[in-house]
């Protein structure tokens, strides 16, 4: 991200809040997701998000790299607050591994769904065994490929702090789906679009 554009979105420029929402709501969709397990609340958090975003741009700094670590940490934050305790988490991931699909006589379609599905349901189970502090590392390093420096900076801890939860998380993982199994990939869609961030725009302005 150019000084010219972290100036604009420190300045209010409404285009370039919705650049930075297009450039980023896909990735702090993801991550809101990987965190809570709920499609609805992921949007919730995205949402939120890019608000307390627009609401804290005079603290960007006018020099620097990407904004993503940034937005990522609010977003963790966010998640934090949105979510009700591991009991919902739970909840919502036996959800998905029950889910019926409705996609009706494309059976080939549909078995894809199901096991589509299925593999979401391991990936957030095995994540719900987790601590929340060793889930926000591991989807911050892992997911989103965050180094251990702009993970720390994003949750607001020593990067040491960073190194030991992630080998934790993933001492863990390996234990629960074998060496191979770690969850990486990226799965998700934002459903939204930038209007979203226009409207949060809107609302900080109020």
């Amino acid at each position: 991200m150019t000084p010219d554009l972290r100036d604009q979105i420190r300045a209010g420029n409404r285009e370039a809040f919705a650049a930075l929402f297009d450039r980023y709501a896909r990735a702090v969709y993801n991550h809101a997701f990987h965190l809570t397990a709920d499609w609805s609340l992921a949007e919730d958090v995205l949402s939120t998000t890019f608000l307390q975003a627009w609401r804290l741009r005079d603290r960007v700094d006018p020099d620097g790299g990407s904004l993503r670590p940034w937005l990522l940490g609010i977003a963790t934050n966010t998640a934090r607050n949105a979510r009700r305790g591991n009991r919902r988490y739970r909840t919502a991931v036996a959800a998905l591994g029950t889910e019926e699909p409705t996609t009706p006589d494309h059976a080939d379609t549909v078995a894809g769904q199901v096991d589509d599905t299925r593999q979401l349901a391991a990936v957030m189970a095995a994540l719900g065994a987790l601590r929340r502090t060793e889930r926000e590392v591991l989807t911050l390093c892992l997911w989103e490929g965050l180094d251990y420096a702009a993970a720390a900076a994003a949750l607001g801890i020593p990067v040491g702090t960073v190194r030991s939860r992630l080998s934790r998380a993933r001492a863990k993982l390996r234990t629960i789906a074998g060496p191979d199994r770690e969850p990486g990939s990226r799965r998700g869609q934002v459903r939204g679009d930038r209007t979203i961030a226009a409207r949060t725009a809107q609302e900080g302005q109020r």
